[in-house]
């Protein structure tokens, strides 16, 4: 039976031995391959109770909550890998190029705002997800800010 990835873990490494067995070395893959992905300057760790991207907070500066901003995780679900990509989530063109490309590819994408859910590797346009995440982390950071401080001038909770 599958389970979701321990969100205690103490590293990334024992939430990957936390996934069941049957996911477990698929998972391990995807956590190497976004380590390709994502561009240089983001810390890797477990904040978010999951294996994340973040922005350093000496990037950033202080954020709301006192933690780094999450630019990309990845997390074994009990039913589906969520694969999370905040810039597309703050980026309709982004967002709308992932789902082009998988509509060209023949594939359906399970997207929510920020998240994505997969069962496998090749359910993914990687091409794509890497286009989508190729921003370094000052001009994220940026942007991100700027995104929340938007949303609370309309009066919302970001």
């Amino acid at each position: 039976m599958q389970s979701a990835g321990d969100r205690n873990s103490p590293s990334v490494a024992a939430y990957i031995d936390s996934v069941d067995d049957k996911r477990r070395e698929t998972f391990r893959v995807l956590v190497d391959k976004m380590r390709g992905l994502v561009p240089d300057g983001y810390d890797e760790n477990m904040t978010w109770g999951f294996p994340t991207w973040e922005v350093p907070l000496s990037i950033s500066g202080p954020t709301y909550n006192k933690k780094p901003l999450m630019f990309a995780a990845l997390a074994a679900q009990k039913k589906h890998i969520g694969l999370y990509i905040m810039c597309a989530y703050m980026n309709e063109q982004r967002k709308q190029a992932l789902l082009d490309a998988h509509e060209k590819a023949g594939k359906k994408l399970d997207m929510g705002k920020s998240c994505i859910r997969f069962q496998h590797e090749d359910d993914l346009e990687w091409d794509a997800i890497a286009a989508a995440i190729d921003v370094g982390p000052e001009q994220f950071a940026k942007a991100a800010i700027a995104e929340r401080e938007a949303a609370i001038g309309k009066g919302k909770r970001g």
